[in-house]
């Protein structure tokens, strides 16, 4: 990344970015590198991790749009990369209408000039552990019908947020949303490293524009559904899910791990 935009501290790691990097992106600072490459001596798989979690992006939003769904929420999107939810959603369902969340101005100033001529696509500033600030948005409630079913995707987002605000701001996004609405969630689990690890990879995060890593047992992780239904293969590999016959598969290899899954509002 060669500028930086205003009030952003490139000394900082940004998730985003490491995410970015991982991605084998080049919107990232050398902040960014050295605490992707730390998570990379911790968790030798971050990579695949990131890889099979941008597969089931694209596939649940596939999903959504055989199934009906043609207005999505991204919360926490992310830099704009490849095969984002607009491009897929309108790719199988041109009148589909998407709104970007996100709290990283660097993330903002990029979807929005990604999207500048995408008049069926915004991109709004907004915190996931203040959902009403986000529901309540007029950009927001402008664009989309939330009496309406949305497809709400809280993608490698939910697990940079402490128990005390995840689960209620979870909960609150959960009870707005009509029936019919679909959400997907993917989140790390480290239920298979050395407890020395799992603190060293908190740590890189903590000193990031995040300011904390809360990986999740499944069950945790299976938590944030509530009494919605999974849909078949349930909570998984991110690259398990809904993966097509003959497809290649990202490899889950022992280390940082990730489950994914996508339920409906009944």
């Amino acid at each position: 990344m060669d500028k930086v935009p205003p009030k952003i501290d490139p000394t900082v790691p940004s998730p985003a970015r490491i995410y970015d990097y991982l991605l084998g992106g080049k919107d990232n600072f050398a902040s960014d590198r050295a605490a992707a490459e730390k998570v990379l001596q911790l968790s030798p798989n971050a990579r695949e991790v990131a890889r099979a979690n941008r597969r089931f992006l694209i596939r649940a939003v596939e999903y959504m749009t055989q199934q009906g769904i043609r207005q999505f929420l991204d919360i926490g999107t992310g830099l704009p990369t490849q095969e984002n939810v607009h491009q897929v959603a309108l790719r199988h369902a041109p009148d589909s209408r998407v709104v970007y969340v996100d709290n990283d101005p660097i993330v903002l100033t990029h979807a929005r000039a990604l999207l500048a001529d995408e008049k069926r696509v915004v991109a709004v500033e907004g915190d996931l552990r203040r959902p009403e600030s986000i529901l309540d948005n007029p950009q927001v409630t402008k664009h989309i019908d939330l009496g309406q079913p949305v497809g709400l995707l809280l993608v490698a987002v939910l697990h940079f947020i402490p128990d005390e605000a995840a689960y209620p701001a979870v909960a609150k996004l959960r009870d707005r949303l009509a029936p019919g609405s679909h959400l997907a969630i993917s989140h790390i689990s480290a239920e298979d490293l050395d407890e020395k690890t799992v603190q060293e990879g908190k740590q890189v995060y903590a000193k990031s524009s995040a300011g904390a890593l809360v990986p999740r047992s499944r069950g945790d992780i299976q938590r944030f559904f509530g009494e919605y239904g999974l849909v078949e293969p349930g909570l998984v590999w991110p690259d398990d899910w809904r993966r097509t016959e003959g497809e290649d598969r990202i490899p889950r290899m022992q280390g940082s791990d990730c489950y994914a899954g996508v339920a409906i509002v009944r």
